[in-house]
């Protein structure tokens, strides 16, 4: 089909692979009949896994026992050699075999190896690393997660740039509001890298975003704010901290609802109302993060989540191509 768009998927990476990775390829099929998967990682294993659950027109496996571990430093993974099903499945995206890739392995390996065979989008420094986080209004695209732990205003700026292209990718029919993550909303506030991204960000008017000034970590949920913008450093415990944050609260209230004769009524009596916020904090959901500013979109899936959250990894993949991310941030620079 001319119209398929193709995934390289690194089959072998993350927690319990290819199980939960080849899963995941099968549940996404069923909402995704346009889509082709380029499967890299042991035939064996996979074939047996796929069996005849998805036909033969939509998927390809590509061979190799050659793998990255979890346990390797970024440059003991890119030492692996050309062979790994990592290195194959960015490799293809390079060659214009696949328009996207996707891996739950090691995260820092993903990012080197990336950066070994794709190249920068001219005119941006550093690539970054975004992520979808749940809002009270709908969604909001969150980065630097901790590419770059510093950053200059010129790397602030494309990152704007970039987070707003992606948002638009994901979103098209929502225009993007543009947030600096700060200590305070007032002007003054914030290092001096801070204060002058601010002063270009308010200067420079954009056709493609607002920009809504800085925002504060207790109003990250609000939905006010659609691209939050920070350094690695900053954004990589912000998502820390909000992901620690979502787990306690469902953890207490699991308690508190099965803890006693009281609680098991109430949570039964509210059982609608209990799903829905367990499916509102559910991670899975949010699954995917971007490695943007590179010339090909490169997306990095939990390696501890399960089938479910990889198949959503898939549906990011598919949204991103379908949006023509890469093209939009070449006109936004």
């Amino acid at each position: 089909m001319r119209d398929q768009i193709k995934i390289a998927v690194d089959a072998m990476g993350g927690d319990n692979s290819p199980n939960k990775t080849i899963d995941g390829v099968i549940l996404n099929h069923k909402s995704s009949k346009n889509v082709f998967y380029k499967i890299f990682g042991d035939k064996n294993k996979i074939s047996n896994l796929i069996g005849d659950k998805i036909d033969k027109d939509f998927f390809e496996i590509i061979h190799t026992t050659d793998v990255v571990k979890s346990t390797d430093s970024p440059l003991e993974g890119a030492k692996r050699g050309k062979n790994t099903s990592m290195w194959l499945a960015i490799e293809s995206v390079k060659n214009k075999e696949a328009d996207i890739v996707v891996s739950a392995g090691n995260t820092g390996a993903l990012l080197v190896i990336s950066k070994l065979n794709l190249k920068m989008i001219e005119n941006i420094d550093k690539p970054a690393l975004s992520a979808l986080w749940p809002n009270k209004k709908s969604m909001s695209v969150v980065l630097d997660l901790g590419a770059n732990i510093e950053c200059s205003s010129k790397n602030l700026l494309d990152f704007s740039i970039m987070g707003a292209s992606l948002y638009t990718s994901l979103y098209p029919e929502d225009k993007p509001n543009v947030g600096l993550l700060n200590i305070g909303s007032e002007e003054l506030k914030g290092n001096e890298t801070i204060k002058e991204t601010y002063q270009i960000l308010n200067e420079k008017k954009s056709r493609n975003y607002d920009f809504a000034g800085y925002i504060e970590g207790n109003h990250l949920m609000d939905g006010e704010v659609n691209v939050i913008v920070s350094d690695g450093f900053t954004g990589n415990v912000a998502l820390k901290t909000a992901e620690g944050t979502a787990n306690f609260i469902t953890s207490e209230l699991k308690k508190a609802m099965t803890g006693s004769l009281i609680g098991k009524i109430s949570s039964l009596l509210n059982i609608s109302n209990l799903n829905k916020f367990k499916k509102r904090l559910d991670p899975r959901l949010y699954n995917g993060a971007i490695f943007i500013g590179l010339d090909s979109p490169v997306v990095k899936s939990h390696g501890g989540t399960d089938y479910i959250g990889f198949s959503n990894s898939l549906d990011v993949c598919h949204r991103i191509v379908k949006g023509n991310l890469i093209e939009k941030i070449k006109q936004n620079i």
